[in-house]
């Protein structure tokens, strides 16, 4: 900084002061100035003013549309029930067998559980495989879990833990934790895959032509609960059901279908029909059909009069917990789910049960990661075993 000029002055501390003062108000004016600037252009975070919480309003709402109390989501109820069972075509099952189970290989696994191959009718030329997992250490009966596999070939045997992503080897996990677990194939996998590949519908289509993927697959998962029953290890009043990707909407279309499952779990269950721009894939025309009659409809733009936020619906009051990731697919389709969820809290708050639905949404994409996998678990045991499985105690003194 250059010395002002000598006046006959001495160039003392005390004007070093005065000089440096001077010049140093002369900023702070033109700091001041900056900043009232700037106020004007960005908003001033202490104009936000306190407020109640808006309404949340979606397409979801249609769900309880005109419902007013208990009484009127009861009738709602019966509506829905019958248009999923219309959507899945249930009027074109083949009768039930006898379901002769069968026994075809035995191992114990690590000295926890044994672990069985086991076979049964679903049709009366065709059976169903499945892995049953039965704890060693037993004190009474036992809750009981139907683990429902991904797309994947040989998707038993994964959920048995043999084979790919130790992730996805719920048997194994939950017979761990004290539960008699069954696997059951999909339909088009492992011991049926059919000769054109697995998850080819079209021999099932050949076969029963008015009825659909959907509901066969659900109707065999529902034989499964049965085979549970047939078990004098297990609690028959404490069933669940849980299952990723495929095995995720497979898991809430068996809890609509069969109320024995008193608590499921969805996780990266599939998309809805609404909002969604690949809606033909629940009705494409080759490889894995889901339901097929919907195809003429969905290709005009129209779809079928129950979503699957209604089908979620006819668990309540019964356990549901959906997991579901952000960025698994569509991201704007995705973040839909988060609205369903909220319209389906709802419902179990009319039912009198909202302890008994939650979700939890990730960023892992189409994943059942660690976090995941505890969260269902939990879940599990919060509602298929006693009370003091999951109570807190003090420490002692």
């Amino acid at each position: 900084m250059p010395r002002p000029r000598d006046s006959g002055l001495h160039w003392t501390a005390i004007g070093q002061e005065s000089y440096f003062m001077r010049i140093l108000h002369s900023g702070a004016l033109i700091f001041i100035s900056a900043s009232l600037a700037l106020s004007a252009a960005v908003p001033n975070e202490l104009s936000r003013k306190r407020s109640n919480a808006p309404v949340i309003l979606s397409s979801w709402d249609d769900l309880l549309e005109g419902v007013r109390n208990n009484g009127d989501w009861q009738a709602r109820k019966k509506i829905l029930r019958q248009r999923y069972l219309n959507l899945i075509r249930e009027e074109f099952k083949p009768a039930k067998p006898k379901l002769d189970l069968m026994i075809h290989e035995e191992i114990v696994v690590d000295d926890v559980y044994t672990r069985k191959l086991i076979s049964y009718n679903v049709e009366a030329d065709e059976r169903a495989y499945a892995y049953l997992g039965i704890p060693l250490k037993r004190d009474g009966k036992l809750p009981a879990i139907v683990a429902l596999h991904g797309t994947y070939p040989e998707g038993k045997s994964r959920a048995a833990g043999l084979v790919d992503n130790p992730d996805k080897a719920y048997l194994d996990h939950l017979c761990r934790r004290g539960y008699i677990v069954i696997a059951p194939e999909h339909f088009v996998s492992g011991h049926r895959i059919p000769p054109e590949g697995p998850y080819e519908t079209k021999r099932f289509y050949e076969k029963h032509p008015e009825w659909t993927a959907v509901g066969k697959f659900t109707y065999e998962h529902s034989i499964a609960i049965d085979a549970l029953e047939s078990l004098q290890e297990v609690d028959a009043a404490n069933i669940g059901a849980m299952g990723h990707s495929l095995g995720g909407h497979g898991t809430f279309f068996l809890a609509a279908y069969d109320d024995r499952i008193k608590a499921s779990a969805s996780n990266c269950g599939g998309t809805f029909l609404r909002h969604n721009p690949l809606v033909e894939a629940w009705s494409r025309d080759h490889w894995y059909i889901y339901l097929k009659p919907l195809r003429p409809g969905l290709l005009r733009g129209e779809l079928p009069d129950i979503d699957f936020h209604e089908i979620m619906a006819l668990i309540a009051p019964r356990a549901f917990l959906d997991v579901s990731g952000l960025n698994d697919g569509k991201k704007l389709t995705q973040r839909q789910r988060i609205l369903m969820n909220l319209k389906l809290m709802d419902v179990w708050e009319l039912e009198k049960a909202p302890q008994n639905f939650a979700f939890f949404a990730h960023g892992r994409g189409h994943s059942i990661k660690h976090e995941s996998r505890e969260l269902i678990y939990a879940w599990m045991d919060t509602h298929l075993k006693p009370g003091e499985a999951t109570e807190t105690k003090r420490v002692g003194q």
